[in-house]
C-alpha cells in the first residue's frame, strides 16, 4: 500500500521582505525550504513505512527548481518523488492547487492502492490550512485534521485510529482507509539524511508531471481556476504606543499610571 506525502517548497520567511512600492515579496537571493509543517508530514510517512512496510511517494506542485527540494526527500528514504510543474498550474489559489494535487493522488491510486495522504497542518506562506481538506473533499476521502499522534493502523481491516489536538483536550478518532490526515508539528521529530543517502539522491531522477500528463482543463487550474487572487502583500503598520512614566527610574509610578489607564478604559476592574 502507498502513503503519499504532499509537500510545498516555500521561501524562508525569516529572510523575506516586502517591496513597499509594488506590495510583492522580494524573492531575489531568498533561499527555499520545505514548508516546516510539511517536514513533519514527511517524517510521519517515513515512520509508517518503517512500521508497516508502506511505500512512500511525495508530490509537490511548484516551479522547476522544486526538484532540488524533492531530492532532499529522497535522501530521507522516500521511494518516489513527483513534481507537478507547468505554466498552466501557476498562480493557483488553494482551490486550484487542491485540484491538481488530488488528480495526482488519483493517478497514483490507479497504479497502487493508497492507504493515506498526509499533509502538514498549513503552509508558512499562506496559513490557510485549506489545501489538505480540499484534496480530501475532491477525492471523497475521510479527513482527519490536527493529528498529533497516529495511534494504530489495522492494515487488514483498513482502519486507522488517531489522536487530534484540540484546545485544552485531545480527541481519539477512528476512520476507514483511505484517509487524508493533516498533522500538527508536535507529532514527531524529523530525522536527518545520512551521507550515503545524500549522495544517492543527488543523482536521482525526479518524475515530472506537466499538464500533458495530467490532462486537466486549463480553465479549472492555475490562475484561471482560482476563486481568489492576492492583490497586495504588506507589513502592517504599528501605531506608536503611549509612554506611561519612566519604568526604569520609577517603576511603581509607571505601574500606577498603567492601572489607572486600564480602569479608565474599562479594561480592568478592581
Amino acid at each position: 500500500m502507498l502513503v503519499i506525502a504532499c509537500i510545498k517548497q516555500v521561501p524562508d520567511t525569516t529572510q523575506v521582505s516586502v517591496d513597499p512600492e509594488t506590495g510583492t515579496l522580494i524573492r531575489e537571493g531568498v533561499p527555499f525550504i520545505i514548508n516546516p509543517f510539511d517536514v513533519h508530514a514527511l517524517e510521519e510517512s517515513l515512520r509508517l513505512k518503517d512500521k508497516y512496510g508502506f511505500r512512500v511517494a511525495v508530490i509537490s506542485m511548484g516551479p522547476p527548481n522544486t526538484e532540488v527540494t524533492l531530492k532532499k526527500t529522497l535522501a530521507l528514504g522516500v521511494d518516489e518523488a513527483i513534481l507537478l510543474s507547468d505554466r498552466a498550474f501557476g498562480g493557483a489559489d488553494t482551490l486550484a492547487t487542491s485540484k491538481v494535487l488530488a488528480e495526482a493522488v488519483n493517478k497514483l491510486s490507479q497504479i497502487e492502492e493508497v492507504a493515506l495522504v498526509i499533509c502538514g497542518r498549513q503552509t508558512i506562506d499562506g496559513d490557510t490550512a485549506q489545501v489538505g481538506p480540499g484534496i480530501a473533499t475532491r477525492l471523497g476521502y475521510s479527513q482527519l485534521t490536527l493529528v498529533d499522534k497516529i495511534e494504530n493502523i489495522d492494515v487488514h481491516s483498513k482502519r486507522i485510529r488517531v489522536r487530534r489536538k484540540l484546545e485544552r483536550r485531545h480527541e481519539i478518532v477512528e476512520s476507514s482507509l483511505p484517509v487524508l490526515i493533516s498533522v500538527d508539528r508536535s507529532i514527531n521529530h524529523p530525522r536527518y539524511p545520512t551521507v550515503p543517502m545524500r549522495l544517492m539522491a543527488a543523482d536521482a531522477t525526479i518524475d515530472l508531471w506537466d499538464n500533458q500528463k495530467m490532462v486537466l482543463d486549463p480553465e479549472t487550474i492555475g490562475l484561471n481556476g482560482s476563486a481568489t487572487q492576492v492583490r497586495k502583500i504588506f507589513s502592517p503598520e504599528r501605531d506608536k504606543g503611549e509612554i506611561l512614566g519612566d519604568g526604569t527610574e520609577e517603576p511603581e509610578r509607571a505601574a500606577q499610571i498603567l492601572v489607572s489607564k486600564l480602569i479608565e478604559k474599562d479594561l480592568l476592574q478592581i
